[in-house]
């Protein structure tokens, strides 16, 4: 994480990307609805529809793409169906849930402004 961002930096780079994603779907989404949206990018087969247990797959798709980002995860393989899979490296470190929430949010602006720049 950049240590030279200031957390008003860092909540003005959220609040940009919340708005962003307001205009682009209509409504702002919470962290599930943009693990969602990072796991079927990922998946790269379109939008749906999916089942509960390939929604929970979804969000950990992105996860683990996310955490790819500092090293912690990589992928390892596709599968025969077009799914991702990714090991493990090293351990996310410890974090209570405020930490582990910046953390995310962190991972998520990163990857948006990789993405948005393809």
């Amino acid at each position: 994480m950049d240590a030279q961002e200031t957390e008003a930096e860092f909540e003005a780079r959220w609040w940009q990307l919340m708005n962003e994603m307001r205009e682009r779907f209509g409504k702002k989404p919470d962290l599930n609805a943009l693990l969602l949206l990072i796991g079927v990018q990922e998946l790269g087969q379109g939008a749906g529809p999916f089942t509960k247990e390939q929604k929970q797959d979804l969000m950990h798709i992105a996860t683990c793409r996310l955490f790819s980002l500092s090293g912690h995860y990589e992928l390892d393989h596709v599968d025969e169906d077009g799914w991702p899979h990714y090991k493990l490296l090293q351990p996310v470190p410890f974090a209570n849930l405020k930490e582990q929430e910046r953390m995310l949010k962190w991972h998520i602006l990163e990857y948006f402004d990789k993405w948005m720049k393809e």
